[in-house]
């Protein structure tokens, strides 16, 4: 069987590709969606679920182990005289029965592209083919459309009756175990001219008890409009006394349908069974059949679907004009280099971001995530290919972000439907991640270095309140929901502070907060979740590192504020000066524990729940340079006293501590503990001195580095680890322990790009790709998972944060197409082999309102970061680019805003430069 699988291969340079044989691959999905809110998953046999949220699923739930579950199947049969029932999709227990006989496997293929999906099997015993195509229309409504193409490839007559068959489920998948035969029996199910729709009465959900408007519908037509001949309501008159869905008994006995257009059921599981009249085919003729499966607010307006979708015509219009906006929302950005078919996978590592606006973390088939929507950190992480694919938002969004910030430095961790929308703790479960105030700077530092936008840091914004205080180690019992959700005044007024105070806060406080190596609390985890059963003496030296590069970077971004506004001060709450020790206050030894936790605690007694609402005038410098005391201390503690050695002569930097106050990483009984994490930060911040990132890489290599699968997020730490992390209980190579973790082996390959060490950080970028390419491993479509596995199979496709740091890098890094203060910085690090023939390379891309193709000339083919820029031309005509001497840009240049918002609007400008 798996000799018989092949790998995806791409069709042209537009992303589209095929597969033959894709059934014989468990757990393959592909993704359906729009910006209405309708999101599916279909797989090779067109199973998977259709819903528009964790409370309105159209079909079964279902996940990546019960992805062949027949009640969440899009199934078509055709039945016979002389071969009997078949189905189209693959899903009837004949045709499972038969794959492992010889010869008993049928002949299938999928093509798909941005985004649709077109699935092709041939009857085994039957001059038949059939084409199966499902897409969600890029409009307003939550529908998804199939179209069923029977073709006669013989050369005599087919007489066959056609019968769809979708099972509706029309529910909220809480109710896939609790009351499911309760809740079926609010169904009311209407047989319509040309479906099947269901509207329960009531949900029954967390929400508790409300009456429905929801309503769940299946409708078709053939391709010219033809209405259908009769349906099959309700399931178990369906599938029969003992029958099943791929075996119901409506299909194989070619009943005539129970009901027509007008029928009304109450109760019971329903189906959107739809028969079509028996056809004819002659030789090469060929009929389809227009699917609509459709979730909509109130009563289904059929006519309206109907006439919109149910024919082939509109139906092949939808999906032209969907096709097109999918290109038009990934073609943004593209990069060309001498390898094509990189260039094309990073296409689908382009829309992923995209598909996890839409889909949160969850709505997949692995959805171990939960019930939808998104966390604090992906709010941040998501923006990040947001700037550069949908620039025009992010601004806005940035924006309503910063009202989750409490006054305390920690966030809101419920995050409401709508943007900006923050909801208090419902289930009383007080928790703070150590990491989440480090995200905001780093995403609003992009955002002001490709904009310019300095101004931002100075507009105001509320605050998030609820009952919890000090990290959430307090509880104000005098709040109630009745309080409100934002931070008021002693005097009752609504308290606002400049974006530049949130980010400080949520640098500030967690300095203050440190445990006995005076290194950042742990508190409830980090950027790896796993790590969440150290939060009383727990620490992350990882993290202290980035907050300590936050805190560096805050600084110079203060030095450009007063340089290129004149500002001379900034304003924030009276309160913050005492974490801003410098200032005119009593300076903290930062050496001591006992005198930093003084510190904090002295400013949680000043903010309460509240503030006083006074400002205090800090000047500039003054400010920048606290932050800068602040780093310059952090990245000397962490130099010194986290550099360890191996046994082996390894060395590199302990990353954490554990609830037992113990090192984490370093020799053991086991053998050597390591964290890739904790290699990531103090390389990328610039913690890290160049010779400890030299030592840095070879340790990775040493230790974390598997050939089979890459770059390990960690070493075998010998059992469950209960005063570190449930990471730890997991089996070992899945996961949080010691999987390929595409998240940070991107953001390692980030900063060793950022670091300059290109080569390898081209090495680890090319072990992911290289494993995402190879099918018969990963066993993933084109596009980057959120780990491999111990077998090397790609897990939890499309919904991962990597994706946005892989574009990230490929353009900032790689490419070097970077903002530096609203100017344009280009400071490539290509190799040089990543050049064509003609020596070219290229990306296109959205900056200042312009769409730019930059090229690259490297007539000699060496590698970027070996040369520098010999010449420079605009649309054709030469132009004088300052350079840069910078660290992390050297031999790159600046080319002013100014000069590309003079560029006319629309089309596509050309930058050329010349390497030497």
């Amino acid at each position: 069987m798996t000799q018989q699988t092949r790998k995806w291969e791409f069709i042209g340079a537009d992303g589209d590709f095929r597969i033959a044989s894709p059934h014989l691959t468990s757990y393959l999905y592909f993704p359906l969606a729009n910006e209405a809110g309708l999101m599916s998953s279909v797989t090779p046999t067109l199973h998977g679920d259709i819903k528009t949220g964790h409370n309105a699923f159209l079909n079964e739930p279902v996940w990546a182990e019960n992805l062949h579950n027949s009640r969440a199947s899009r199934n078509f049969w055709i039945y016979t005289e002389e071969a009997g029932a078949w189905s189209c999709a693959g899903n009837s227990a004949a045709q499972h029965s038969r794959r492992y006989e010889a010869g008993g496997e049928e002949d299938a293929e999928v093509e798909a592209g941005f985004l649709w999906h077109k699935l092709t099997r041939r009857h085994p015993a039957l001059p038949l083919t059939v084409e199966t195509i499902s897409f969600v229309p890029a409009g307003d409504d939550t529908a998804e459309l199939m179209k069923v193409t029977l073709t006669n490839t013989g050369d005599r007559p087919l007489t066959l009756t056609p019968t769809a068959a979708i099972p509706l489920y029309a529910r909220s998948a809480d109710d896939l175990r609790d009351h499911r035969q309760v809740t079926s029996l609010l169904h009311r199910i209407y047989t319509l001219p040309a479906g099947v729709e269901v509207q329960p009465t009531l949900s029954f959900d967390e929400r508790g008890h409300r009456v429905n408007r929801m309503s769940y519908s299946v409708l078709g037509r053939e391709g010219d409009g033809a209405a259908p001949e009769g349906f099959f309501p309700l399931s178990d008159g369906f599938i029969g006394e003992g029958g099943t869905h791929d075996w119901p008994e409506a299909v194989v006995r070619n009943l005539p349908p129970a009901d027509t257009a007008g029928a009304e059921r109450e109760g019971g599981e329903a189906v959107g069974a739809i028969r079509f009249r028996e056809v004819t085919l002659a030789p090469g003729e060929a009929r389809s059949y227009v699917l609509a499966m459709a979730i909509t607010d109130g009563r289904t307006d059929a006519g309206r679907i109907e006439a919109e979708y149910l024919s082939a015509e509109r139906f092949d219009a939808w999906l032209a004009k969907t096709s097109a906006f999918w290109q038009a929302k990934i073609g943004t950005v593209s990069f060309r280099s001498a390898d094509s078919e990189f260039d094309t996978w990073m296409k689908w590592v382009t829309l992923q971001p995209v598909l996890r606006r839409l889909f949160g973390n969850s709505f997949m088939p692995h959805h171990d995530y939960g019930r939808g929507g998104r966390g604090w950190r992906d709010l941040w992480q998501d923006c990040l290919a947001l700037m550069i694919m949908e620039p025009e938002e992010v601004r806005s969004l940035l924006f309503n972000n910063f009202a989750g910030v409490r006054i305390d430095g920690s966030n809101a961790t419920i995050i409401g439907a709508k943007p900006g929308e923050f909801v208090a703790d419902r289930n009383n479960i007080p928790r703070v991640w150590m990491d989440h105030g480090a995200w905001p700077f780093l995403t609003t530092q992009l955002y002001i270095d490709r904009s310019g936008d300095l101004d931002f840091l100075l507009e105001e914004q509320t605050y998030f309140r609820d009952a919890f205080t000090d990290r959430c180690k307090r509880r104000d019992e005098t709040w109630t929901p009745e309080s409100g959700t934002l931070l008021k005044t002693a005097s009752g007024e609504v308290y606002r502070g400049s974006i530049l105070e949130h980010i400080l806060l949520q640098q500030l406080t967690p300095f203050y907060l440190v445990g006995e190596h005076n290194h950042m609390r742990l508190e409830g985890a980090d950027w790896n979740d796993g790590l969440d059963m150290a939060a009383d003496r727990g620490e992350s030296v990882a993290f202290m590192a980035f907050y300590a590069g936050n805190l560096r970077e805050i600084g110079r971004l203060l030095r450009e504020l007063k340089e290129r506004t004149g500002r001379a001060t900034a304003e924030i709450a009276e309160e913050m000066l005492l974490l801003l020790d410098t200032l005119g206050g009593e300076p903290v030894d930062y050496n001591s524990v006992e005198a930093k936790h003084e510190r904090a605690r002295m400013f949680f007694e000043a903010v309460p729940g509240r503030v006083q609402g006074g400002k205090a005038a800090v000047d500039l410098i003054a400010l920048a340079e606290d932050l800068e005391r602040k780093a310059g201390w952090t990245a000397r503690h962490i130099r010194e006293r986290e550099w360890i050695a191996s046994k082996d002569g390894s060395r590199w930097f302990n990353g954490y501590y554990n609830n037992d106050g113990e090192r984490v990483e370093g020799d053991c009984g086991e053998g050597v503990r390591m964290t890739l994490t904790g290699q990531v930060f103090p390389v990328m911040s610039g913690v890290a001195a160049e010779e400890q990132v030299r030592e840095v890489i070879r340790a990775v290599d040493r230790h974390l580095l598997d050939d089979r699968i890459g770059y390990r997020l960690n070493t075998p730490f010998g059992g469950i680890q209960p005063n570190l992390g449930r990471a730890f209980g997991f089996a070992f190579g899945h996961k949080e322990n010691g999987a390929m973790f595409s998240h940070m082996t991107v953001m390692y390959g980030n900063a060793l790009y950022k670091r300059g060490y290109a080569a390898e950080g081209r090495k680890v970028l090319d072990s992911i790709y290289r494993l995402c390419l190879d099918f018969e491993r990963s066993r993933i479509y084109p596009g980057i998972p959120e780990y491999i596995s111990e077998e090397g199979r790609g897990m939890y496709h499309y919904l991962t944060g990597s994706a946005s740091w892989l574009l990230l890098t490929l353009l900032m890094e790689v490419y070097g197409v970077r903002g530096r203060f609203g100017d344009l910085l280009l400071a490539p690090k290509l190799a040089g082999d990543q050049f064509d023939a003609e020596g070219r390379a290229a990306v296109t891309t959205l900056f200042a309102g312009r769409t730019l193709e930059i090229r690259y000339v490297n007539a000699g083919r060496k590698d970027a970061w070996n040369c520098a820029v010999a010449g420079c031309t605009l649309n054709g005509a030469a132009v004088e680019a300052k350079a840069v001497n910078a660290p992390d840009a050297a031999g790159g240049v600046v080319l002013p805003r100014e000069w590309i918002e003079a560029l006319p609007a629309g089309g596509v400008h050309r930058l050329e430069i010349t390497l030497e």
